[in-house]
Formats: C-alpha cells, structure tokens, sequence
C-alpha cells in the first residue's frame, strides 16, 4: 500500500481533527480530506450544555481550529457532506450527492447520536436534545421564552447533560424540574456521597427534582409540548422539555460496511477496526480491552488521545492508548472533575468539606485506588490523575488523613527510580 495514498476521514468533531493533524506529525504527505455533515466547521462540544447556553456567540468562538490553520497542514475539509455507504472490496465512499470518493485509508470519528425517547408525544414541538451547536442554540432559545412567560422547563435525565443543562436554565431565570428514573442523580458514574452533594446543590438553587420518575407520555396543545406525565399519574407542566437521557455512538455506516461493532465501532488499544486498512476513534467507538471486555468513553480525552492512536496506526505504527481517563462537569459554582473509572469499587475515602462542597471521593477496589471525583479541589484532581497514569495507589487510611500529602507518593516514586538507575 503507497503510504501517500489519499486517506479519508469521515467526522469533523475532536477526533476527526486530531487524526487529521496528527497524521501530519507522523510524516503523511499525501492527501487528507476530512468531511462532516454539519455546516458549520469543527467546533468544541463541552460548552454547548454549559456557558454557550447562557452566553451563545458567534459559531467562530467555539472553533477547534481555524480554516487558515486546517489549510496550513493541508488539510482539506468539506462540510454539509453526508457519506451514505462504504464500499470496502473497491475502497470507495458513496457520497449523498451521488459522488464516490476513493480511498487507501479510512478513519472513522462519527461521533454520537442523541438517544430519543421512545414515547408517545416525543415528536412535539419543544422537546428538545443536545448534540450540536444547532441544538444548543434552540434549547437556549427556548429557556429564554420559557423563562419570559414563566413556564417551567423540563429536564428529562439527571445525568451530566441534563444537570448542567438544569444549572444554565436557572441562571436564565427558568423554573426547572428534573425528571430522574433512578433513586438518585449520575448514580451510573458517582457514588451516593457524590449524588448527594448535587441533589443539595440543586436544590439551594430552586430545582425540584423528581427521583424514581418513570416518563410514560409527553402531552401537548397546537404541536407543541405541555407537560410531562409519569407512571404514578402526575403530569409536570412544560413550557419546553430537554431529553438528556445519554448517547447511542454513530456506528451506522460501519455496521452497514460489515466492520465489527457492539454498541460502538470495536478497536483495540490502537484503534484498528476489524479492517487493516481502517481506524476509528472517539465517541462512535467501543475499546477491547485485554480481558475481552468492551469499554466505552465519551470524553475530549479519549477523542484525543484515540485518534493520535488512529493516525499512527495508519502509518503502521503502534501507539496504544492507555492513560487514565478523565471527565469534567461544571454546575453552577462547581467544578467536578473525575479520573478513573470507579465502576467496581468497594470502598469509598472522602477528603475535604462534604457541605461547601469543595471535596474529592476516592474509589478503592480491595484496597486499591481506581478513581477519584473532585468537587471544586483541583490539586486532589491533578495529583489523583498523575497517581492513576503511575500505577500508584495510597491506601485507604493514608486518604482519610488530612495531613497526608498525595504528592508524597509521586516523590518516593521518582526517588525509587533514581535509585534503581
């Protein structure tokens, strides 16, 4: 295979940018083309739920990079592009316009898709969900009108999506209601200590929350939403309703083209897709792991550091990515910032003030550190990720002492390497 052979890389979000511009710090020379289905250029996601709800501005505040910078590496970007199918025997793309595009190489970063609600009324007007910048703008757009006639904006899901989207409503002055199914909020990824702090937290701000909320219809006047109804009979009156009920990962064109996917695009460490000559890399995929499990991450991080793994995979090089993965949310005054993955843990060690709140939950699993979630205690976070990427654990007691510094870990480490040189 002629390693300057055009290389094609459907999805111009995080990942496809970074495979893109990371395939020019391996060395390829030959053409690039990136293509997105969205009209916009590449652009940030994280502030769509957070400050971009409050304060939206012009498309170019939340570019990942600059049309001058993609043209600089050579880069060449066709937007409002849709690819309907992949011909691998002929390693061509079937364009939407008709048009086939050869290739010698693909990358994979299709991103996510909203997960729909699956219920009668889901189709009216006012229910709404946040994937792209387009979504964030009618859902801000829609706050701002519930808010002007004082009607109540609906948040169905109390994960990070919908929580934040909670905390930017309320700063636009909206009454808000969150509609959880669980007994209690982000209880797939935090411990209760941690739900706890942001059921208070929530609350001190004016949302009611509604645990153990099974949404069975959505009702509306004139095409447009009026209220939620739930299982035990209740009916939450909606002036606009926002699904944060999580992602599917976008693995649609994949599957059709035959590539192995479960939930997600399947790679290994180094982001090879069950075809040699094709890679994938951030939120469309679903990572093997050495025990056969899959794993599946929705993060900057792991777009990131997937796709510096894709491109060199691309040049016939390894580079597995192996690194701890690392999460953040802003609500309101607080920032929770999360590495690791606590899924598994038997123990939990708490350090710093439960009721400001400003403190970190440290997940143990038989006495070994696996994750750490941070609230407003950014040093814990950085040493915690620093321990994690090291392979060092503190124990348990050593955490619960206030007087013990993390850091000292990272010393007697790079002491002992010294030593052993």
């Amino acid at each position: 295979m002629d390693p300057q052979a055009p290389i094609l890389i459907v999805g111009a979000g995080q990942a496809g940018v970074q495979i893109g511009e990371s395939l020019r710090q391996e060395g390829y020379q030959g053409e690039l083309l990136l293509i997105g289905n969205e009209l916009h250029p590449p652009y940030q996601r994280p502030p769509l739920s957070k400050k971009w709800l409050i304060e939206p501005g012009a498309h170019t505040a939340l570019a990942l990079r600059g049309a001058d910078s993609l043209r600089r590496r050579r880069i060449d970007l066709r937007l409002d592009t849709h690819v309907t199918a992949i011909d691998r025997a002929a390693s061509t793309l079937q364009l939407a316009s008709g048009e086939r595009l050869d290739y010698s190489r693909l990358a994979f970063a299709t991103g996510a898709l909203a997960r729909a609600l699956p219920l009668p009324g889901a189709a009216l007007g006012e229910v709404l969900s946040l994937r792209s910048i387009n979504d964030s703008g009618a859902i801000s757009a829609a706050i701002r009108r519930c808010a002007a006639e004082q009607r109540p904006v609906v948040v169905i899901g109390g994960g990070f999506i919908g929580l934040e989207v909670a905390a930017s409503a309320r700063k636009l002055g909206a009454e808000v209601t969150v509609l959880e199914g669980l007994p209690r909020l982000m209880s797939r990824v935090t411990a209760p200590i941690v739900s706890e702090a942001f059921e208070r937290l929530h609350r001190a701000h004016g949302v009611e929350l509604v645990f153990g909320a099974q949404v069975t219809e959505l009702k509306g006047a004139g095409g447009r939403v009026e209220a939620v109804r739930t299982a035990d009979g209740r009916e939450h009156a909606a002036g606009c309703v926002v699904v944060g009920i999580g992602v599917m990962p976008d693995d649609r064109l994949a599957a059709a083209a035959g590539l192995a996917c479960d939930r997600g695009i399947i790679v290994d460490d180094c982001a090879r897709t069950s075809d040699a000559s094709i890679v994938a890399a951030g939120d469309c995929t679903a990572r093997r792991l050495a025990d056969g499990r899959l794993l599946r991450l929705e993060s900057v991080q792991n777009a990131v550091e997937q796709a510096k793994s894709a491109a060199a995979a691309l040049m016939g090089r390894e580079r597995p990515f192996r690194a701890a993965p690392w999460f953040w949310s802003d609500q309101y005054d607080i920032k929770l910032q999360m590495v690791g993955l606590s899924h598994g843990y038997d123990q939990v060690v708490t350090r710093g003030d439960l009721q400001k709140p400003a403190f970190s939950a440290f997940y143990f699993q038989s006495r070994r550190l696996i994750a750490v979630d941070s609230l407003n205690r950014i040093q814990d976070h950085m040493q915690s990720k620093r321990l994690l990427d090291h392979g060092l654990s503190p124990t348990p007691e050593q955490v619960a002492d206030a007087q013990f510094e993390l850091q000292s870990l990272l010393k007697d480490a790079k002491l002992a390497t010294a030593d052993g040189a």
